[in-house]
């Protein structure tokens, strides 16, 4: 059998793979840019979904992209990672992480434009972690940051070392323009950090449509508010993390191997 991630980027190896096997069970993960960009325009996309057995969703949302027949082959497989014991965060600072290569999917001018429109004796500082990707975007970001004293860039980092960096924070900030179905909002949660996201499909699948922490995308007056809100009202940060505790179980690796397991049950 075959699991292909990436209906487009995998797409040649997709057709050789039906067209060498017919017969054999093909199953294609649908990341965030397939399903909020590539699927609506790229033939090659189009026909993965076409020759795919089961295509492979992160989370809810993604089954409303799909056409009804596509939508029959859809299967809801949530990652995983290790939960880790929240860390112990810093007495005189509410931090803030935001994660995330700086490339354009990933809006992090967002983050720093709600950075500088917070009241200066607001004690935040903004944890970026992420390769300069888009160099012309990271230069923005930077001309930006460079303003705040709040604002620490920290490159790119190991695995290990951005979800300790996570774990210190109090939220994570995800103002992404389109996520299939983020990893480090499942780092996040599985930390103990609760999220402020853009109201995106690929973020309501994760976390629910009805969830308090969402705002427009781009809308860095919004995102800015929310830090406000969460840094002065215990109740509301307290509403943030419960609703993120009540996700967790959601994304253990348990839970992604048995749906792992159900689909390979599925397709044999």
């Amino acid at each position: 059998m075959m699991i292909a991630l990436h209906a487009r980027r995998s797409a040649p190896s997709i057709a050789d793979f039906a067209a060498r096997h017919p017969g054999r069970p093909l199953a294609v993960v649908l990341t965030g840019t397939d399903l909020y960009r590539d699927i609506r325009v790229d033939a090659q996309a189009q026909r993965s979904l076409a020759l795919a057995d089961r295509l492979i969703l992160l989370q809810q949302e993604g089954v409303l992209e799909l056409t009804p027949g596509h939508a029959a082959k859809a299967v809801v497989i949530h990652q995983s990672a290790r939960s880790l014991r929240p860390g112990r965060h810093s007495t005189r600072y509410f931090d803030l992480a935001l994660v995330g290569h700086q490339r354009p999917e990933k809006d992090p001018l967002t983050a720093v434009r709600a950075l500088r429109l917070l009241p200066p004796d607001l004690p935040v500082r903004l944890f970026h972690v992420g390769a300069a990707l888009d160099t012309h975007l990271a230069a923005k970001v930077a001309a930006l940051g460079d303003g705040d004293k709040r604002y620490h860039w920290l490159g790119a980092l190991p695995q290990a070392a951005t979800r300790q960096r996570i774990k210190r924070c109090r939220v994570l900030l995800l103002p992404s323009l389109m996520e299939g179905g983020a990893n480090v909002l499942i780092e996040a949660v599985t930390s103990g950090v609760p999220v402020l996201g853009s109201n995106i499909a690929g973020n309501r699948g994760m976390l629910g449509a009805d969830y308090p922490g969402w705002f427009s995308v781009g809308d860095a007056a919004a995102l800015a508010k929310l830090i406000q809100t969460a840094v002065r009202d215990p109740d509301y940060y307290a509403a943030l993390a419960g609703r993120c505790a009540e996700r967790v179980s959601l994304f253990s690796p348990a839970s992604e191997c048995s749906g792992v397991c159900s689909l390979l049950d599925m397709i044999r």
